[in-house]
């Protein structure tokens, strides 16, 4: 069973104050390469999506449009992405160019590196309960645009990831 202690301070402001210090930490990595944090996930994604429209990779990226495309402007200008006419007048694709494909591959060793420091410095299995967390917070409030509606309880998602992890239980 999960601490029955009520949680202390805001979910939100813990959750931005740790995704800025991973995003340092990444962006470390990442600028010997070239690259953000941000613009090394677009373009890994657009190189294993392949050609791809901007409101399908906002989707899988859970991206607002407009965003998207203020963050794919710089790749584009770099030529690491071309956004190209697409199936009729009104639709665009994505594409990496050549460059684009050598720069991602630039960043995931660098990638690879923050990765493994981040293991190191958690343990491999913090981070792994933490991803399990996450992708348990992800599925049960993706897509939630009510802020009024109750969240799905995630206590047996959780317990579910930590029983394949062989960790027991939440308790």
């Amino acid at each position: 069973m999960m601490n029955a202690a009520k949680p202390q301070g805001c979910t939100n402001s813990k959750l931005r104050q740790l995704t800025r210090i991973v995003t340092r930490h990444y962006d470390g990595h990442l600028a010997e390469a070239g690259l953000r944090n941000t613009q090394y996930a677009l373009l890994s994604h657009v190189v294993r999506l392949g050609p791809i429209r901007p409101g399908d990779l906002a989707r899988r990226m859970h991206m607002e449009a407009s965003t998207l495309t203020r963050s794919l402007q710089p790749l584009a200008s770099k030529e690491w992405l071309k956004i190209g006419a697409g199936a009729d007048e009104r639709s665009r694709l994505i594409e990496a160019t050549e460059a684009g494909q050598a720069k991602q591959a630039e960043g995931q060793r660098a990638w690879k590196v923050a990765q493994t420091a981040l293991n190191e410095r958690l343990g491999v299995e913090r981070v792994a309960a933490l991803h399990d967390l996450l992708d348990a917070c992800i599925e049960s409030l993706d897509g939630d645009t009510d802020p009024a509606h109750a969240l799905r309880p995630i206590h047996d998602q959780l317990e579910a990831a930590a029983a394949r992890r062989g960790a027991g239980t939440l308790a």
